[in-house]
This record gives structure tokens, sequence and C-alpha cells, in this order.
């Protein structure tokens, strides 16, 4: 039986997804570290020749890249905080009906969020 989820539930799950989906398409485009760091070289294969390893050298985040990252990392703790936490969970029972529903919700069709685009 499909559950029925107050309106205020589905929305932050949403938002919830909506952020997450959000924050990994920022950490994709993001610099592989925070400081700037020398890169290394990767190594050569003997019999093969292919490199494996290495990095590039990293320029670091810049000002708006920390900023955007730390913003959506903490809307996510909040969204999931919210989400995990609301009063309609203590309505159900402690068994697996509880986390069933909490699946449910998180693949609800209401909260299922709009592709985002890589920047």
């Amino acid at each position: 039986m499909a559950e029925t989820f107050p309106t205020d539930l589905i929305d932050a799950q949403k938002r919830l997804h909506q952020a997450r989906a959000e924050y990994a398409v920022l950490c994709q485009s993001l610099p592989w570290s925070v400081e700037p760091m020398p890169g290394w070289p990767g190594e050569t294969h003997p019999h093969t020749g292919a490199v494996t390893g290495g990095r590039e050298e990293s320029p670091g985040y810049t000002p708006e890249q920390d900023a955007e990252e730390k913003r959506l990392w903490t809307l996510v703790r909040e969204l999931s905080i919210e989400v995990s936490t609301h009063p309609y969970w203590a309505t159900l029972e402690k068994d697996g009906a509880l986390v069933k529903a909490r699946m449910e919700l998180k693949r609800h069709p209401e909260t299922v969020p709009a592709p985002v685009a890589a920047a």
C-alpha cells in the first residue's frame, strides 16, 4: 500500500534530492584539491607503456567555488536532518514499515527533481 506523506515532507525530500544533485554536479567541476597542490607524474607500465596514476597540478578552489561547496553541503545536511527527523516518522511502527516508508519517500514521484545541468 502506498504511503500518504505530508506535503511538507514531500517538499523537503524533493529539495534534498535537488540539493544532492546540484552538489554532485558542482563537485565534478571542482579541482581535485581544495588548496593549490602540485601534481605528480604517473607510472609507466614496463610492458605496455601505459601511464597510470599521477595528477595534474591543482589550482585549488576559488573563493566562489569554496563558498558554493560549503553552501550546498550545508543545505544537504540541513535538509537531511529535516527529512529524517520529521514528526511523520513517529507515527509509524518501528519495524519494517518505517524503513519501507522511508525508501518509498525517496522514490516518490513528487520528489524526483529536475535534471541538473553540468557547470
